[in-house]
């Protein structure tokens, strides 16, 4: 009786996207406003408004950071993705996560994901990611300051991973003759206190002199931007593209997970999702 082929190591098997054949890939932001995607194979960003259409009006399945309709999120995303994908193919996530969403909103993701057939799910914070799309030094102290449409979060980086991390239910979406642009401004500068009141070391310290990085469409707002950059007293730099670094951090990412062995297999999604922090 003929000795079965001994099936070559994985890394033999995988060529960078988009010439590998054998796996397809997404990496995702799910935005309180934008959903923004990543598909292996392709140069372009699918960026769409984050609504379900249930029946009749518009439903915004995440508010605020948190998913408030997993089944409209399942919706939502295989009318943007459903039809993008192999027929047969099983693809390897990657989902950023707001810093403060613990489990309940990876749960929650999980579940609404399920909807495009994964055979792997890994979450990455989206401060991690937006490190990660700048090619940012993490052997230093980082903050990012994540200024979106429903939610401005902050959170501090040391040694590429979160180590403090603060938000409020305030976006641009928010601004109005009531909410002016300094009121977001205001909020970012006394989170960033606290963490400096707070810091039993010298993190926070360290990464405020070092400046800070915006992200989110409120980079783009230079009313908030200047007064950031005043009451801090340090730079703040707006990322290039400030709107899709998380999605292009968790596509590179992506990327560098695929060859790995443990996305080789098939994988019971079932289970805990795996964390990269």
């Amino acid at each position: 009786m003929t000795n079965p082929p001994v099936p070559r190591p994985t890394s033999d098997r995988h060529r960078p996207w988009p010439w590998c054949r054998h796996c397809c890939g997404i990496a995702l932001d799910l935005g309180s406003a934008r959903t923004r995607a990543w598909l292996s194979g392709r140069r372009t960003i699918i960026d769409m408004p984050t609504v379900t259409f249930p029946g009749v009006g518009s439903v915004y399945p995440i508010q605020r950071g948190c998913i408030v309709d997993t089944p409209g999120t399942a919706r939502m995303l295989n009318r943007m993705l459903g039809h993008r994908l192999p027929r047969f193919g099983r693809p390897v996530v990657i989902l950023t996560t707001p810093v403060l969403g613990a489990v309940a909103y990876r749960t929650e993701a999980r579940t609404a994901v399920e909807i495009l057939r994964p055979r792997t799910v890994l979450t990455v914070s989206t401060a991690r990611a937006v490190a990660v799309a700048v090619d940012a030094d993490l052997t230093r102290p980082l903050l990012v300051v994540d200024l979106g449409a429903h939610l401005t979060e902050v959170a501090l980086l040391a040694d590429g991973a979160v180590v403090d991390a603060r938000h409020t239910a305030l976006g641009t979406s928010d601004l109005d003759r009531r909410t002016p642009p300094a009121q977001i401004a205001d909020a970012v500068v006394a989170m960033v206190t606290t963490m400096l009141e707070e810091d039993p070391g010298s993190h926070a310290l360290d990464a405020l002199r070092r400046g800070a990085l915006l992200v989110g469409g409120g980079a783009l707002r230079p009313e908030i931007t200047y007064r950031l950059a005043r009451r801090l007293h340090t730079p703040v730099q707006p990322v290039p593209a400030p709107q899709t670094a998380a999605v292009r951090g968790a596509a590179k990412l992506l990327q560098a997970a695929h060859t790995h062995p443990s996305t080789s297999a098939v994988i019971d999604v079932t289970g805990a999702l795996p964390r990269l922090v």
